[in-house]
C-alpha cells in the first residue's frame, strides 16, 4: 500500500448520471468505472479491446451484483490510434445516450516504440491527447446539453519535462520514447486549460489529473524502448513502492465526483486534493 495516499472520501452519488470512460478494461480506468457504478452511475467503457473490456464489464457486475443501488455498465470499442474509431465511438455513444454528465479521458499508452497511429500521427502524441482531443470535441454538445458537467483528462507529472515543437509535431527529427510521452502529457493540460477557458459560464468543467506512479501494464513497452526485463521490474519490483490502481484512481474520482471542486476548472491536481494553478504555462504557449 502506498503510504501518502489519500483517498476520495465524497459520499456523492451518480444515480442518474451517465460517464464515458476510455481505457477502462483495467488498471486504473478499471478501478474508476467500479467507483462510479458502485454510485449508481451509469457507465460506458470505450475501450479498444472488446473481448478484455466484456471481461471487465462482468467483473464490476458480479462485484456490485449485491450492492443496493449500483448503476451499470456498457461497452463500446474506442481506438485512440484511429480517428475513424474515435467518430464511430462517438456517433455510438451519441445515438444511445441522451445525457453524459462525466467523461474522464484515461486511456493512455507510455514510451512507445517510434512509430505513428493509422492516421501519421506520432503514436503517444496520437493516442493520448489527439485520440481524446477528438472524442471530447465529438461529445461536447451532448456533455454541454447535461450541464452541470465535468471532464477529467488523466495526464501526468511528466509534462512537467514536455515541450511542444509545432515545426516538428511528430517528432521525426528527435524522437525519444520518452520526450514523446512527457510531449503528450502536456498536452493534455495544455487542452484541459484551453478547454476550461473556452467553457467558462457553461457549468461543465474540466480537471487534469495525476494519478501518481502507479502499478500497471502501462510499462509494457519498456523492454523494448529501454532493455529486456525493465517491464518485469516496474510491474513486480516497482509495485513495493508504487501505488496500487485502486488508490491510483482517487485523484480522478475525486475530480469527476467531489462537491469542493465543482466549480473548480482548468487546474492540475495530484496527490488526490492539492491542486496547482497552470498559469506558469502561459509563458510557454
Amino acid at each position: 500500500m502506498w503510504p501518502f495516499c489519500g483517498r476520495c472520501n465524497s459520499k456523492a452519488r451518480l444515480d442518474g448520471i451517465t460517464a464515458v470512460v476510455t481505457g477502462c478494461n483495467t488498471g486504473i480506468g478499471k478501478c474508476t468505472a467500479l467507483d462510479f457504478v458502485r454510485r449508481g452511475g451509469r457507465v460506458i467503457m470505450a475501450c479498444r479491446d472488446l473481448q478484455k473490456a466484456k471481461e471487465a464489464a462482468d467483473d464490476i457486475r458480479m462485484e456490485t451484483q449485491n450492492l443496493s443501488g449500483a448503476g451499470d455498465v456498457v461497452v463500446v470499442r474506442l481506438d485512440l490510434s484511429s480517428l475513424s474509431s474515435v467518430r464511430e465511438c462517438a456517433n455510438e455513444i451519441l445515438n444511445k445516450e441522451s445525457r453524459i454528465q462525466l467523461l474522464v479521458n484515461n486511456a493512455g499508452v507510455m514510451a512507445c516504440p517510434k512509430g505513428q497511429t493509422q492516421d501519421g500521427f506520432e503514436t503517444q502524441f496520437g493516442v493520448n491527447h489527439l485520440g481524446h482531443f477528438l472524442l471530447t470535441c465529438l461529445l461536447l454538445p451532448r456533455i454541454l446539453s447535461s450541464a452541470p458537467a465535468r471532464i477529467v483528462n488523466v495526464s501526468s507529472h511528466a509534462h512537467y519535462f514536455g515541450s511542444i515543437d509545432f515545426e516538428d509535431l511528430n517528432l521525426e527529427r528527435s524522437y525519444t520514447p520518452t520526450s514523446a510521452y512527457f510531449r503528450s502529457k502536456l498536452a493534455n493540460i495544455l487542452f484541459t486549460k484551453e478547454l476550461s477557458s473556452r467553457l467558462q459560464g457553461t457549468q461543465v468543467t474540466t480537471y487534469a489529473v495525476h494519478p501518481g506512479v502507479v502499478a500497471t501494464d502501462l510499462g509494457r513497452h519498456l523492454d523494448t524502448t529501454m532493455f529486456k526485463g525493465v517491464s518485469w521490474m516496474f510491474r513486480n519490483v516497482g509495485k513495493l513502492f508504487m501505488k496500487t490502481p485502486e488508490e491510483g484512481a482517487q485523484t480522478s474520482i475525486y475530480c469527476a465526483v467531489d462537491e469542493n471542486v465543482k466549480n473548480d476548472s482548468g487546474l492540475y491536481y495530484r496527490a488526490l486534493s492539492l491542486k496547482f494553478a497552470l498559469d506558469y504555462l502561459e509563458d510557454i504557449l
